[in-house]
């Protein structure tokens, strides 16, 4: 009799516990389930600009349009710079992303305590900058702005650089009259007293041409090979890069992305960025993304990539120019990690 009590007792145990381990294993599958049915949240990514958008900064209009930043995960935002540049936001982390040029990075490395940021891509393959003057004035040479005015930031590596190609062709740096001024509408600049400003050609060279504006242009590189530094390039956080390495590359892939849309549909891409920017010419922004189409890659892998011995020749020449005190090692201030 004792026995059978014994055993009725254990079949109640064992009955209730394997009610229990049910009621367990019903709560953590639909645990899971909830879990598993819940969307990941996207990364947020604040990006900033270098100037007012214009057609350098296409491919990321074009990523945020066609999804490529959603479809890694990716929630960016797009915002134009305060007065002291892009670099400043990102060395603190209150943005992870932006556009600067290297000659501010060679600055950067000069210093004692260099600001917590890496270039990782390379927007352009080219340096597309260089001198625009009327044609009126007779400037077909960098030796012809001898007596001529030009319109200067003041800043020690445009004025060195205005001397370097000046020099080389034959001309008397001193004879430039430089006037500083900030020039934010070149053709009005042009038809002032102003004789030349310095310009990239993707933009205000091709506006110029657009409007039927009779003009002269000599670029930099074409004239000192060392002078083909990378222009406009996309910097990052380094503290960011370290803890988010493939949020930094899903990112990078979502603009690469966009800028190959950009170089093989120049027309769409162009109209895409004036949807988002209305006050932008149309017929400026579709001459200048045609003109882009031929530059973002131009001979390169790959788009964004950066090639270390043109990368070092040029902070070899701000050490040599006397623009920076320290010799810059090689490759330091880039990385091509973090492309696809």
């Amino acid at each position: 009799m004792v026995k059978k009590i014994i055993a009725l007792f254990l079949v109640i145990v064992l009955c209730i516990l394997s009610l229990t381990g049910c009621r367990n294993g019903n709560s953590q599958n639909q645990s899971q389930a909830q879990t598993q049915s819940q969307p990941n949240q996207a990364a947020k990514i604040t990006f900033v600009l270098d100037w007012l958008p214009n057609t350098n900064h296409t491919g990321l209009y074009v990523a945020l349009k066609k999804g490529y930043f959603e479809e890694a995960g990716l929630e960016v935002d797009i915002q134009q710079p305060p007065e002291d540049g892009a670099e400043a936001l990102v060395a603190s982390g209150k943005a992870q992303f932006g556009v600067s040029f290297q000659e501010n990075i060679g600055m950067m490395l000069d210093s004692d305590s260099p600001m917590p940021i890496t270039t990782v891509a390379a927007i352009i393959q080219h340096n597309t900058s260089g001198i625009i003057s009327l044609k009126s004035t007779g400037i077909t040479s960098p030796k012809g702005l001898e007596g001529r005015t030009y319109a200067t930031w003041d800043l020690p590596v445009e004025k060195a650089i205005l001397k370097d190609v000046v020099t080389k062709d034959g001309g008397d740096f001193s004879k430039v009259k430089m006037v500083p001024t900030t020039v934010t509408d070149v053709i009005t600049a042009l038809n002032t007293n102003i004789d030349a400003v310095w310009v990239y050609y993707a933009w205000d060279g091709v506006a110029a041409k657009v409007k039927g504006i009779d003009f002269n242009f000599f670029a930099f590189k074409d004239i000192n090979p060392a002078l083909d530094f990378y222009t406009p390039i996309i910097i990052a956080n380094d503290e960011y890069l370290q803890q988010n390495p493939d949020t930094a590359k899903a990112f990078l892939n979502a603009v690469r992305q966009g800028y190959e849309f950009a170089a093989e549909n120049p027309e769409e891409a162009a109209e895409i960025l004036c949807e988002a920017v209305p006050e932008i010419d149309i017929q400026i922004a579709i001459e200048s993304q045609k003109y882009l189409a031929e530059q973002y890659i131009a001979g390169a892998s790959r788009w964004g990539e950066i090639d270390l011995q043109r990368w070092d020749t040029f902070f070899n020449w701000l050490y040599e120019n006397k623009i920076i005190d320290k010799q810059i090692p090689s490759g330091k201030g880039f990385t091509n990690d973090y492309l696809n």
